[in-house]
């Protein structure tokens, strides 16, 4: 049985559904940000991971773990 990408990365869905921000993918030669993945909303960048991984599932895993201390952070969880 497949998992659901909300099942898999909750708080990344949370993320995008409820607090309305987005992520970026990818590198971006005209930014000064080095990292492969972000979390922004309309207030700037929330958290960037590492400069590259091994896979992309890994870049996804580190988001939704780092999301965790953003929500903390934003919301008090």
């Amino acid at each position: 049985m497949k998992s659901s990408f909300e099942k898999t990365y909750p708080n990344i869905t949370r993320w995008v559904d409820q607090h309305a921000g987005w992520i970026e993918i990818g590198y971006d030669e005209d930014s000064p940000l080095s990292s492969f993945i972000r979390a922004l909303d309309c207030g700037g960048t929330f958290w960037e991971g590492k400069d590259s991984y091994e896979t992309i599932d890994e870049a996804l895993q580190d988001l939704n773990a780092g999301l965790v201390a953003v929500f903390k952070e934003i919301y008090g969880e």
